[in-house]
């Protein structure tokens, strides 16, 4: 009787010491793309850090936001190696937790400034004669440092609570319970994201519907078929941020309600933290497919990387202080 008691107890402690929450296929899945992004990421970043930084522009409000753009994109990369050496193991704890909300400040970065590189866009293509504030360089610059400061200061709440009372807190870049609290607060970086989204696109229709009306060489045959590319072209950028970044937040709200114990059923729990992985892993891809956009969508950093690769760094310095117009603006959205 006293050994099935002690066995009981044993068997009791054991269970409570181990994380419900699994991994299975994941386990496997995830290091591995998670690499391959790493791979990439640090390979097209590096290109970009070297265009945007190493000989600096002649500024202008769109190249002041891809630079940040491509040093948070760099700066996720970097986290990546990270989550994949603690990928479902007991790590330190502060190190885990700074390397997590590391990967969010500079996630949530790209997405503030894929935002203002559409409304930059929208408003020198839908309207060309008003120059904003936001469009000056010196604003510009402000813009990026404020959504900097407060992506650090927000994401600093988050080391408040350091309780690990589940087992499943105690594993790096887990389903973690959440009080009160820090899941309010991942709420409402959804709904803002909700509304970002909505902007976002709005801004594309608007462009996508001026770019309908702009004249391009009449009585060239070709210039039809130049203009439906250049409209095709412009969906590139939201199709990329949508892939990327729209099935991470509507998987979250479920999820973050699972991490508060509102949803309790352990199979849902199961569930969403699966697709909440799967998800997270696109929103770290976009850090691969930024360079890509402005590859494809700008030809003056097309020639910025070629001269670059050339060593023509006189004739790279030159080709960023020419200014744009209108129509040369279009292939650059």
């Amino acid at each position: 009787m006293s050994l099935d008691r002690n066995f009981s107890r044993n068997l009791s402690h054991s269970n409570n010491d181990t994380c419900e929450i699994q991994d299975g296929v994941l386990s496997l899945f995830l290091p591995i793309s998670y690499s391959i992004i790493c791979c990439f990421g640090l390979l097209s970043n590096t290109i970009s850090v070297f265009v945007f930084f190493i000989r600096p522009h002649a500024d202008s409000s769109t190249a002041v936001y891809m630079r940040h753009l491509t040093l948070a994109d760099s700066l996720l990369v970097l986290c990546l190696p990270v989550r994949i050496y603690f990928h479902y193991k007991e790590g330190p704890f502060f190190l885990c937790k700074v390397v997590g909300v590391f990967f969010y400040i500079n996630m949530y970065a790209s997405i503030s400034f894929l935002s203002l590189i559409s409304l930059d866009r929208y408003l020198k293509i839908v309207k060309p004669v008003w120059v904003f504030r936001i469009q000056k360089v010196l604003w510009s610059r402000i813009a990026s440092y404020i959504i900097w400061a407060l992506l650090f200061f927000g994401t600093g709440l988050f080391f408040v609570s350091n309780k690990q009372s589940n087992p499943c807190d105690r594993i790096c870049f887990h389903f973690h319970d959440k009080g009160l609290l820090a899941g309010s607060m991942n709420l409402i970086v959804v709904a803002f994201f909700g509304c970002l989204f909505l902007i976002f696109v709005i801004f594309y229709m608007k462009i996508a519907l001026k770019l309908r009306t702009v004249e391009m060489g009449k009585g060239d045959p070709g210039a039809q078929n130049r203009k439906k590319r250049l409209v095709l072209k412009t969906f590139l950028v939201p199709v990329i941020f949508t892939l990327c970044f729209l099935p991470y937040h509507l998987v979250r709200v479920p999820y973050v309600l699972a991490q508060m114990n509102v949803i309790k059923d352990l199979q849902s729990k199961q569930l969403l933290h699966t697709w909440n992985e799967i998800t997270l892993l696109l929103s770290a891809l976009n850090s691969c497919l930024d360079p890509i956009i402005y590859y494809f969508l700008s030809s003056i950093y097309r020639k910025t990387i070629l001269c670059a690769i050339q060593g023509k760094f006189k004739t790279m310095y030159d080709l960023n202080r020419r200014r744009i117009s209108i129509n040369r603006s279009i292939t650059e959205i």
